[in-house]
This record gives C-alpha cells, structure tokens and sequence, in this order.
C-alpha cells in the first residue's frame, strides 16, 4: 500500500465521505457530541462556513482516491477579540484508525494555521478519549481545564478536556484596531 496522499477536501468530491465518518463518530462514540446522525444537507452548510472563513478542510485519500481521515479548523469563539484562536477537529475513517493518519493531518492542519497568522489552537476532547489526548501531548499540547460532566451520551455522564497549543510564542498582539 502506498503512502496517504494530502488533498484539499471539497464538497463536492469529499462531502459523502465527511459524512460518513462524522456520522460514525456520531453513532459508536463519544467524540461528537451529537445524537443523531447528520444529513447530507448539513454538509453544504459545513462546507459553506469553512469557506466563508477561509478555513482549511485537508484529508488524506488512498491510492484509489477514497477519503481515510480529515482535519479543520474553525472560529474558538464568535467574537472578534478571539480570531487568532481557533478550535479544530480531526476524524479518521473507522478502519484506519491506528495507523498514524491523525498525526499526519495533526502537523499539516498546523502548518497551515502556522501560516495563516494564527496563535492559538484550541482541542476540545471528551475527557475518556486517551488515544486523542495522547496524540494531542505529543504534538505539544497542554491540557488547559477539564469541564466534568458537561455532556452526556449512551446514558453517562461525559467531561470535556481543553487542551491547547501556542502555535507563536512569545509574539506579541498585533496592533490594535477597530473591528
């Protein structure tokens, strides 16, 4: 088997296969906080916000183009004052997982929040998720607070680990300005 190859995720070609990941996600586990799975319609809106804010959807497809993981990120808050920090999400596809997918999508997602001039990346991760927080320790992320008992699925109680990643160090606010 070859190496995943890196792709920019569009609606139009990745949209089903979002989905179906997300919707996995949904169904078996506790890393969306959803309880029903998600309609085809909600990924144009999806897919629509990240374009609008200029956010980033990557994946990684095998060699015969079928999506294994992806990773975005998008608006920590809705407030101005927040716009230099941003919360991701990253999913692999079921039967990849442990394959060192979410680290690769891990350090490209990043890169590019690297390069758009963000400062902050935000990880917000149910707290029993020890393989996520795991990955998120040793891309240097530190866990900020934990919010017990903030959600519940499957007839439990779940808690919510923030943990973040200060992507420039030591740099200083821009300058200010009126929004």
């Amino acid at each position: 088997m070859s190496e995943p190859k890196l792709v920019p995720c569009t609606h139009e070609r990745h949209a089903a296969a979002i989905l179906a990941i997300f919707n996995d996600a949904i169904v078996n586990s506790t890393a969306l906080y959803d309880y029903q799975p998600r309609t085809a319609e909600s990924m144009v809106a999806w897919f629509a916000a990240k374009q609008k804010g200029g956010w980033p959807v990557i994946g990684l497809e095998d060699e015969a183009g079928a999506l294994l993981g992806f990773a975005s990120y998008g608006s920590f808050r809705a407030y101005p004052a927040y716009k230099y920090t941003m919360e991701h999400s990253v999913y692999v596809r079921g039967d990849q997982r442990g394959n060192g997918l979410g680290p690769k999508l891990m350090e490209v997602l990043l890169e590019r929040a690297r390069a758009c001039h963000k400062h902050v990346v935000v990880a917000a991760i149910e707290s029993g998720n020890g393989a996520s927080i795991r990955l998120h320790e040793r891309l240097g992320f530190i866990t900020t607070g934990q919010m017990p008992q903030v959600g519940t699925k499957f007839g439990r109680w779940l808690d919510l680990t923030f943990m973040q990643l200060i992507l420039t160090p030591g740099a200083q606010p821009p300058a200010p300005h009126k929004e």
